[in-house]
């Protein structure tokens, strides 16, 4: 790709279109008062998926974008736990009794900071709060560096079918600017043990764009990870925004890769796992072909979610624990970030909501557009704006950042069918913005 073309596209500022409208677009007029009343809209009979966010880590990631805290400590970690019971019973009481769960995902921070008894403890409320089937997906990320062999037999125990596991990089130079050693043993000791207590279902976390880090390391990293043959990878690229991380200033940044330089090692990451049998799956993931995304990808159901890429097609997530993101049928909500303010709302008797997002009809066209670039590539705009009963034309006449694309020759239209060129896929956020109403006024 022309360094000119990736200069203007490649902007690290663009969001990753998870959800739409994205988080910048929240805002606190949307509270628990209205989270309760969404909550007792949804259908009794309609399948959702819970998220819970673990904000604690034993080590921390100077990389790492996400809320989190240090501890080695129980009794931080107890005191969570012991409001995030109490927030499962207050959404308990405002959803339809016995509401079914088709997928629980368990993510942070590091979840198994959870001692093995709580956990199980935690497992056995959600099993009375809701229905939670034999047939259920339970994935939780672990920390290959502070995992116990106790805490893989607990989740053998309690369901837990997948697990994805943090790596990032295999080049001990990487792991020490990041502050994230981890050896090869080390990880695959743990992929072993996971797999020989019945947790078959494998993902790795990499990451490119790291300081120091070269194509060589890269692919380096990738093939010792094939090694390992776990179903899915997602291999994002380092966010460096010391500005709103604090941790990050631990960084050098005059080790860290060029955009040029950050494309070519995604480039060869990618050809690395394709090689090695892996189906690359919208920008960043990667699955073996009989993993749920490769083939929620062949049937045109591949979706977005605030993890990233998903076979899950459930409307609704609850998000439980602090900073955790909801998407219920009327809109997004996310709960409080600090920790501190998460327990002041839970103790105080109300859901954690600290602001969202109300959908209207237009956002939910934007986002089904936008959901479709980011999943397949490609968009039928008319055949999705005649789902939602909207006029295309407007749309595309209007959409300015799509005809710069199309002239640049990052994409094809052809009556309004938009298909991004394989070899410009690294810059699928840029034309997703083209739909992104709200970029221009969001300060992402």
């Amino acid at each position: 790709m022309q360094t000119s073309l990736l200069n203007k596209y490649c902007d690290a500022r663009l969001p990753w279109y998870t959800i739409y409208p994205t988080v910048p677009d929240f805002s606190a007029v949307v509270g628990a008062k209205t989270c309760e009343t969404w909550l007792m809209r949804l259908p009794p009979g309609e399948a959702v998926s819970l998220y819970i966010h673990v904000p604690f880590c034993h080590s921390i990631c100077w990389y790492c974008g996400f809320p989190t805290s240090l501890t080695r400590a129980e009794r931080p970690v107890r005191n969570y736990l012991a409001a995030l019971r109490d927030e499962i019973g207050l959404v308990a009481e405002q959803v339809p009794r016995a509401l079914p769960v088709s997928d629980v995902h368990f993510g942070g921070g590091t979840p198994t900071t959870i001692a093995p008894s709580d956990f199980i403890g935690l497992m056995k409320l959600l099993h009375h709060c809701f229905a939670i089937g034999k047939s259920a997906t339970i994935a939780i990320e672990i920390d290959p560096r502070w995992v116990t062999t106790e805490m893989v037999e607990t989740l053998q125990a309690v369901g837990v079918s997948r697990a994805s596991v943090g790596v990032q990089s295999f080049d001990p130079l990487v792991q020490r600017s990041v502050n994230r050693v981890q050896s090869e043993v080390q990880t695959a000791s743990v992929v072993e043990s996971l797999r020989q207590h019945g947790i078959g279902r494998i993902n790795f976390d990499l990451l490119f764009g790291l300081p120091h880090q070269t194509v060589r390391s890269c692919v380096d990293s990738a093939r010792t990870a094939v090694a390992m043959r776990p179903d899915r990878l997602a291999v994002f690229g380092y966010a460096h925004v010391p500005s709103y991380m604090k941790r990050q200033r631990q960084i050098d940044e005059t080790a860290l890769p060029d955009n040029a330089a950050r494309v070519e090692q995604a480039a060869a990451i990618a050809d690395t796992l394709v090689a090695a049998g892996y189906r690359q799956i919208g920008l960043d993931h990667f699955a073996l072909p009989n993993d749920e995304l490769a083939l929620a990808q062949k049937a045109g159901r591949l979706r977005r979610n605030s993890l990233g890429y998903s076979a899950d097609t459930c409307r609704t997530v609850i998000g439980l624990g602090p900073s955790a993101i909801g998407r219920l049928p009327d809109g997004y909500v996310q709960n409080e970030i600090a920790t501190a303010s998460y327990h002041q709302h839970i103790q105080a008797g109300r859901l954690a909501t600290s602001k969202g997002y109300c959908l209207t009809a237009e956002d939910r066209l934007r986002a089904a557009i936008i959901e479709r670039l980011m999943c397949d590539l490609q968009a039928d705009v008319p055949e999705i704006c005649a789902a939602h009963g909207f006029d295309p034309m407007p749309l595309l006449d209007s959409a300015d950042r799509l005809r710069m694309l199309a002239e640049d020759g990052i994409v094809e239209i052809e009556e309004g069918f938009i298909r991004v060129k394989q070899e410009h896929r690294f810059v699928i956020r840029a034309v997703a913005s083209a739909f992104d109403t709200y970029l221009d006024r969001a300060p992402y």
